[in-house]
């Protein structure tokens, strides 16, 4: 985590533990919720920042590989 009070940068890979096997990319926070956005497109949500931790590298790894297959198939991310 490197922003303001823990936040990781933008763009940084999470793992909501609230959405069970839903990598998402950091996006900013707004008031006490992090927006984060599905790494293979769609729409973004709020997550409470003490149910987010850092993607570790195989959940790195399985989202760029999804976004690659997304991009792949011509889906808009």
């Amino acid at each position: 985590m490197s922003g303001k009070s823990g936040e990781p940068a933008v763009g940084a890979l999470v793992v909501d533990a609230s959405r069970p096997s839903v990598i998402g990319e950091f996006r900013g926070a707004s008031g006490p919720y992090w927006q984060l956005r599905p790494v293979t497109g769609g729409a973004e949500w709020q997550a409470d920042p003490e149910h987010v931790r850092v993607a570790n590298p195989a959940e790195r790894l399985r989202a760029e590989n999804a976004r690659c297959n997304a991009r792949s198939r011509g889906e808009r991310l």
